[in-house]
């Protein structure tokens, strides 16, 4: 079968590259065409366009690109409709996918939404869209089948694909004294790791903010994780002025398997770091006006996912005004030197691993979707 694919950032090309191998698996003829990025690609099929392209974040950021939107948005249905797929699969990036769904239903081409928008946090009236225009949902957080049903609408739980992603890598990781000598890094020294996003906006707000405590640890290596989407040259200006920052590109698994500590901007890398037990700060700003904005609109209470499933501030989040030197450094002084938060964020990591389940999330997410291809023939 021939399977269209929409992944707009760089979670969604690793979620999409393990959902396409499960597919494989169980649909020797499977043909892909895409917009994704590099892990995605190494599976086959055709990549149309490279998330890096499509990444804008903010109200803001939006409104500043949206002719560049509307162009791949309209670019994107003439692709479809000449590829004529089987089954159209999007992965999260809502603004972009519910508009594509929304096209593709009137089409008649199967829509199967895996990782839903994250509209329990805002924009719940979304939901009424997706009951119209998605065929099947596969989502992966354990509180969203009830908050679906809410709105009568079936979805169904395949588990989070983190879990999986996770343990294959540690699986294959050649160890620390590997991952230091392959990037020159001190064994003498623990390491920070500094997870800025992928996004250069993002970047260029959190990323100097975070290395500002630089100073304040001269017994620590500081380790910025470069996003696979930007070159090693953008983050020199906020790192040339340190002698002892280092950076690495495309390992940020690598870099959360051996950190001691982790400053970690909201999304999804702050799950992944709590699944490397590594302690962490959630940190967070945007421009002024986009922040104003959504906090008039976010329904939730945590902006990190960690805290979001734990129902309460597992990790601690420095957001807008509060992500400062002063409080930074007094929360990563608690993370690295306080046994009673050490022990208190252990415990919650697991807790936090027993409440997404048990691995396969890919494998299942691959199963019901061609079960389900099957149904809508």
């Amino acid at each position: 079968m021939k399977y269209y694919i929409i992944a707009g950032e760089a979670s969604g090309d690793l979620h999409g590259s393990n959902l396409m191998r499960e597919i494989k698996k169980q649909d020797s003829n499977a043909e892909f065409r895409f917009w994704g990025g590099d892990l995605m690609q190494e599976h086959g099929g055709e990549m149309v366009k490279h998330y890096r392209d499509l990444a804008f974040m903010g109200f803001v950021e939006v409104a500043m690109n949206l002719r560049t939107i509307l162009g791949n948005l309209k670019f994107c249905k003439q692709d479809i409709e000449a590829y004529q797929p089987d089954a159209l699969i999007l992965i999260d990036y809502p603004g972009f996918n519910l508009r594509v769904a929304e096209w593709a239903h009137e089409k008649g081409i199967p829509v199967h939404y895996y990782i839903s928008p994250q509209i329990w946090a805002w924009k719940q009236s979304r939901v009424h869209k997706i009951k119209k225009v998605v065929d099947f949902m596969y989502v992966i957080l354990p509180f969203e089948e009830e908050f679906y049903a809410r709105f009568d609408y079936p979805v169904e739980y395949v588990g989070h694909p983190l879990l999986d992603a996770i343990e294959q890598f540690k699986a294959q990781d050649e160890g620390l004294s590997t991952f230091l000598e392959d990037n020159n890094l001190n064994p003498e020294k623990p390491i920070i790791a500094i997870l800025p996003g992928s996004r250069k906006q993002e970047i260029s707000i959190k990323l100097p903010i975070m290395l500002s405590v630089r100073k304040h640890y001269p017994d620590y290596q500081f380790v910025v994780a470069g996003a696979p989407s930007q070159d090693a040259s953008f983050y020199e200006s906020f790192i040339s002025k340190y002698n002892d920052v280092h950076l690495i590109n495309n390992q940020t698994y690598r870099l959360l398997h051996h950190a001691k500590a982790a400053l970690v901007t909201s999304g999804t890398a702050t799950l992944e770091t709590a699944l490397f037990q590594v302690p962490e700060v959630v940190c967070y700003k945007g421009s002024w006006i986009s922040y104003v904005i959504a906090r008039n609109l976010i329904k939730v209470n945590y902006i990190s996912l960690v805290n979001l499933i734990m129902d309460r501030e597992l990790v601690k989040e420095l957001i807008q005004g509060e992500l400062n030197t002063k409080n930074i450094k007094h929360e990563l002084d608690l993370i690295l030197n306080d046994p009673k938060k050490q022990a208190d964020l252990k415990s919650g990591y697991q807790e936090l691993a027993d409440k997404l389940g048990g691995g396969g999330a890919s494998k299942q997410a691959a199963t019901s979707l061609l079960k389900n291809l099957g149904k809508h023939s």
